[in-house]
């Protein structure tokens, strides 16, 4: 992976609400989630693919990804992701990231973007999906989070809550595991984590949705008698 990119690019309203614009030259492409788009110029021209097939209907995303080409000339698009959040870039060159199942924004034509299944175990007990998005190939890559985003580098042994993870590099293995006993698992809060190890980089976002809904539950509207 390095800083550099194919496609000139430019993120806005960071880190609360990033919204993201990109330069298409003619001829050029760009993959975006399904509903992102915000904007567009009339010289871009959509198509809508299949991608992932069953594993991505299983991970309660879109399974379809618009393709979004520069005809006749250069044109700008403005891509608005669905979490209030931040957004990052990477750009692959030959190399593989995975992302939480709910965090690909857009990616270059030649970054290929699939299914990855955990199993069972690191799926079902983690609270989370049972798939990642895999992407791998060469090419820019773009991936929101829900709250701000830090990177973390990784070399040996490294926990994180499950909740809490939004990418990390190939290179790294995982296990699922409890913070401390049965008792801690079910009245500290804690939940479980993800024990990473080896080398690479972590991508942790710094807020949660399932807390989030926990704290505004109390003040929400209610019909009287409720």
């Amino acid at each position: 992976m390095s800083g550099t990119s194919d496609l000139q690019y430019d993120v806005a309203c960071r880190p609360d609400f990033s919204l993201l614009t990109v330069q298409l030259l003619k001829g050029q492409s760009l993959k975006v989630e399904a509903s992102a788009m915000a904007t567009m110029d009339v010289n871009l021209k959509m198509k809508t693919k299949t991608k992932g097939g069953l594993a991505r209907f299983l991970t309660g995303e879109s399974i379809f990804i618009n393709e979004f080409t520069a005809e006749g000339g250069p044109g700008e698009i403005t891509i608005a992701p669905g979490p209030p959040g931040d957004l990052e870039h990477v750009h692959l060159d030959g190399d593989t990231i995975y992302l939480q199942n709910s965090a690909f924004v857009a990616a270059g034509l030649d970054v290929t973007v699939e299914s990855k299944w955990q199993g069972m175990m690191k799926g079902f007990f983690s609270g989370e999906k049972l798939f990642l998005i895999r992407c791998s190939g060469q090419g820019d890559l773009w991936f929101n989070t829900y709250g701000a985003i830090i990177p973390i580098e990784v070399t040996g042994d490294y926990v994180v809550d499950t909740g809490h993870i939004v990418a990390f590099t190939e290179g790294l293995d995982y296990n699922v595991t409890r913070v401390g006993g049965y008792k801690s698992l079910f009245l500290s809060g804690e939940g479980l984590v993800c024990r990473f190890s080896g080398s690479g980089k972590v991508w942790i976002q710094t807020r949660q949705v399932a807390p989030f809904g926990l704290w505004v539950w109390p003040f929400r509207r209610q019909k009287k008698g409720d």
